[in-house]
């Protein structure tokens, strides 16, 4: 199992990957994500992207402000995602990173606790994206074992905070990667017919 750090700038050199994929047609398509469309999709992964530096340097959320609220993409969204996404990687791989405390919306939280949340979501939103624009959306195996593990057992309570969509039942004998989706209120086979 690779550690943290690893699985962080792993994901987000997959959801890069399908940044650098979308055709100019595209940034207006529909993802499973029902109120963003690919631009504002890829626009929330960045946001948080932009946000990592700040939070790791011991900035606080009040001195951010609003700084990285509303559309952060120009018009060269793949120029800006890559602008995002290493800087966060470097800092997500200083030593002891995973160590420092990080004030988040809910208070101070260790800095690993936000890294996973952070591959949590590279991970989610790179299947997502990879539907949107109708690339391969097959996960890695190793990834929907952990993220499986880690959501499964509190998908009613996250369903509860309205974060996760309606529940999803998966078939009886789905995989992991589809039973992984289900508990975040996705369907592997979107968009329905």
């Amino acid at each position: 199992m690779t550690e943290l750090p690893e699985r962080f700038d792993a994901a987000g050199a997959r959801f890069g990957a399908l940044v650098h994929q979308v055709g100019a047609d595209q940034w207006t398509n529909a993802t499973p994500c029902s109120e963003w469309d690919v631009r504002a999709l890829v626009n929330h992964v960045h946001g948080e992207m932009l946000w990592v530096p700040e939070l790791f340097g011991g900035t606080q959320i009040a001195e951010v402000g609003d700084r990285f609220d509303g559309d952060l993409l120009g018009e060269d969204p793949m120029a800006d995602w890559d602008g995002s996404i290493g800087p966060a990687t470097d800092v997500i791989r200083e030593d002891g990173a995973m160590a420092r405390p990080v004030h988040l919306s809910r208070g101070e939280t260790p800095g690993a606790t936000y890294a996973n949340e952070l591959f949590g979501d590279l991970v989610i939103h790179g299947w997502d994206l990879a539907k949107g624009i109708g690339a391969d959306d097959t996960l890695d195996a190793g990834w929907v074992e952990m993220l499986y593990e880690q959501f499964a057992p509190h998908e009613r309570e996250m369903k509860a905070w309205g974060i996760y969509g309606d529940m999803v039942i998966p078939p009886p004998d789905a995989d992991l990667q589809t039973k992984l989706l289900a508990v975040l209120g996705r369907r592997r086979d979107w968009p329905a017919a």
